[in-house]
């Protein structure tokens, strides 16, 4: 599991007093968490108003963002199908002012860098998330179209392939057949095709001559065979083909529809060929695509998170901005004890957090947007995005 909780709680003399007492109070008994600073940067505050307004748009960004996060990390996992043990070591992130430094997910969170030069800390709040939402709502498209291209590619594949597989009594058998199984190009005679249940092969060779007149004697040949039964061709007089059809049906002996024709089969193997081609072309170039937009949106989100903080962090604890905010990532058996920790640390920030403590309680009003309610900041930071996990 790799959860985060993402924090904050007003500066006590100093933010570093903040920290210490939160690092001490989690790490003196069992090991409750492992705890960072997450530096936010001295943003703009604007007024109040939009303060509030942005705290709802925000919410509501940073669902689209993880959706989109997680929506580019599954296509992932879907594109390289049989080798889904590599898709979490494509799930990186551009790491912080070395363009060229790739972080596993973990460590970006827990050395995470406000990028200056993609969100400038001197444009607004506001501006900052419609920069956010503009740059993933892009990356969603440009999903949207490429995964429908790369798709339909793959089912028309597939579809090929299907045709190329199965049983005798389905799949295409110009791939099976060669010419000089057929009578050609005869006004008179007709070489058919024809199924016979490996059960019934004995009566097949006793019967086959007779099943009609003008059947061709010895003209029968196992061609192929699979689990189930074998492909065994005949020839005979065209005019007997449809007394042959029937009789063979009495026998559990199956004729198939087929014409030897060799420009069509040709044309089949071409496409076949140009899909596949066509597939490993675009492979490549795809999963460098999932690649960069990955980091990309998940880079977003984690800036989305942050404005989440700053912007909660202004609107709970006030003017001037003194807060820090600190990244938990919590001991999976011991979370109930580590929420009871910050409970004794936070509860003077909030007269009702006596009664939130017990989440059995229903209190309207204090789960907003379907987020918990603590008398200190918090947001949950997920980084499980793989469904097939």
């Amino acid at each position: 599991m790799t959860e985060f909780w993402l924090i904050s709680a007003p500066g006590e003399k100093t933010c570093q007093q903040t920290w210490e007492k939160l690092h001490a109070a989690t790490t003196k008994n069992n090991n409750l968490s492992t705890n960072s600073k997450f530096n936010i940067p001295d943003l703009k505050v604007g007024t109040l108003d939009v303060l509030v307004g942005l705290s709802d748009e925000l919410a509501k960004l940073d669902a689209f963002v993880e959706g989109v996060v997680k929506k580019v990390a599954q296509y992932m996992a879907d594109v390289l199908e049989d080798s889904k043990d590599k898709v979490q070591e494509n799930l990186l992130a551009n790491g912080g002012k070395m363009l060229t430094m790739i972080l596993d997910l973990v460590t970006y969170i827990t050395r995470f860098q406000w990028d200056m030069a993609k969100y400038p800390i001197k444009q607004s709040l506001k501006n900052i998330s419609e920069i956010i939402a503009k740059g993933v709502n892009q990356i969603d498209n440009d999903l949207k179209a490429r995964a429908s291209a790369y798709n339909n590619l793959k089912g028309n594949l597939q579809n090929l392939e299907r045709k190329n597989a199965g049983s005798l009594l389905t799949r295409s058998l110009a791939d099976i057949v060669k010419k000089e199984d057929f009578v050609l190009d005869s006004e008179y005679l007709v070489t058919l095709l024809v199924i016979v249940p490996k059960l019934n092969y004995n009566d097949w060779v006793k019967q086959y001559e007779t099943l009609a007149e003008m059947v061709v004697p010895r003209s029968s040949n196992v061609l192929f065979e699979d689990q189930d039964s074998y492909l065994c061709n005949v020839t005979l007089f065209r005019k007997a083909v449809d007394d042959f059809k029937h009789k063979a049906r009495e026998y559990k002996f199956l004729v198939r529809d087929f014409q030897y024709n060799e420009e069509e089969m040709k044309a089949d193997k071409e496409e076949m060929n140009r899909l596949s081609t066509d597939k490993k072309k675009q492979f490549g170039p795809l999963v460098r695509w999932l690649k960069v937009n990955f980091s990309e949106a998940f880079i977003a989100w984690i800036h989305v998170k942050a404005l989440r903080v700053f912007v909660e962090s202004v609107l709970r604890y006030g003017l001037p901005v003194n807060f820090q905010a600190m990244l938990l990532q919590p001991n999976k058996k011991t979370m109930k004890k580590l929420r009871e920790v910050l409970y004794d640390l936070y509860k003077h920030l909030d007269s009702s957090a006596a009664a939130i403590i017990d989440a059995t309680m229903d209190i309207p009003g204090l789960n907003l947007s379907q987020q918990e309610y603590y008398p200190y900041v918090y947001y949950k930071i997920d980084c499980n995005l793989l469904e097939f996990k």
